[in-house]
């Protein structure tokens, strides 16, 4: 996910199929799926050689402000990425556009995050210790912040997981399934914990979410296994449980149906290289980015 944030002057966005995004100061535009683009002063403006030099820079993980222009209006914008799992991230990432812009200085929780990002854009270019880590869990935050915003300006009539999250109703279930992902969950105890009847939290979930909560929620857990599974040594029996299962053979008939093929056989076909810090758990994963890194950098001086 790629982000691009206006500190001051003027900028626009263009995508490879035309589309062309005009950015003011407070502007944060995201492309959640990592499309290519061009950012530029004016449409139309080259931006190769810029191109050229952000890549260097993200390759030699170099954090210091990047200046570049020819003599034009001077702007100012932190540009960075996250990379997060996209298997994990599908029910967010798959209702969200190729690209979406919103503003954060309408309030004082965007005001904040704006200073906060700018304190640590000059921290991480003085090379302290532990400047970087701390930059990395602010874009984070600015993520968080951004996509709240990109929700609330969804119309009612919105469906999909984004716009279930927002539903009072079916954001709480969502809430309280991704939460405790082991919890022998049954319609009626969900229902009872959201304060509405078995058959309208059923109605309304589908509504959203194209299918009843504990069909969701099977699916889920068994997305979740599958990542386990493929991340890390744990037995089968282990992951079972741990996503909710206290039957190893249930677990294997669900995975079978979900994936074609029993646990064993789809780790052997799907086994990546284990390591320390490549392991994840279900409970930890939920909809929380697994594993993410940001990286910023100030550019200015675009000139037209």
């Amino acid at each position: 996910m790629i982000y691009h944030f206006v500190i001051d002057g003027a900028a626009f966005v263009q995508m490879p199929d035309g589309q062309s995004i005009e950015l003011g100061p407070g502007d944060i535009v995201v492309l959640p799926h990592g499309d290519p683009h061009l950012m530029t002063s004016s449409p139309g403006v080259g931006g190769a050689s810029l191109n050229s030099a952000i890549f260097s820079k993200i390759r030699s993980r170099d954090l210091r402000p990047l200046q570049a222009g020819g003599g034009g209006d001077s702007a100012r914008y932190v540009c960075g990425y996250m990379a997060c799992d996209p298997f994990l991230s599908r029910p967010i990432l798959g209702g969200l556009p190729r690209v979406f812009k919103v503003h954060i200085r309408t309030d004082r929780s965007g005001q904040w995050l704006e200073n906060s990002i700018l304190h640590l854009v000059e921290e991480a270019a003085s090379g302290r210790v532990g400047s970087d880590a701390m930059l990395a869990k602010l874009s984070e935050a600015l993520f968080v912040d951004t996509l709240r915003r990109y929700v609330a300006s969804l119309p009612e009539q919105q469906s999909g997981w984004l716009g279930g999250a927002r539903d009072p109703i079916v954001g709480k279930s969502l809430g309280l399934l991704h939460s405790r992902i082991a919890h022998p969950w049954t319609i009626a105890d969900l229902a009872d914990q959201v304060g509405i009847s078995r058959t309208a939290l059923v109605e309304r979930f589908t509504r959203y979410l194209s299918e009843p909560p504990m069909t969701y929620l099977t699916r889920w857990r068994l997305q979740l296994a599958a990542r386990s599974l493929e991340n890390t040594p744990r037995g089968v029996s282990e992951i079972a449980a741990e996503v909710g299962y206290d039957s190893e053979a249930a677990f294997n008939r669900a995975f079978k149906r979900e994936f074609g093929e029993p646990p064993g056989r789809y780790r052997l076909s799907h086994k990546r290289t284990l390591s320390k810090n490549a392991i994840v758990t279900p409970r930890a994963a939920g909809l929380k980015t697994s594993s993410s890194t940001a990286e910023s950098a100030v550019t200015s001086d675009i000139s037209s």
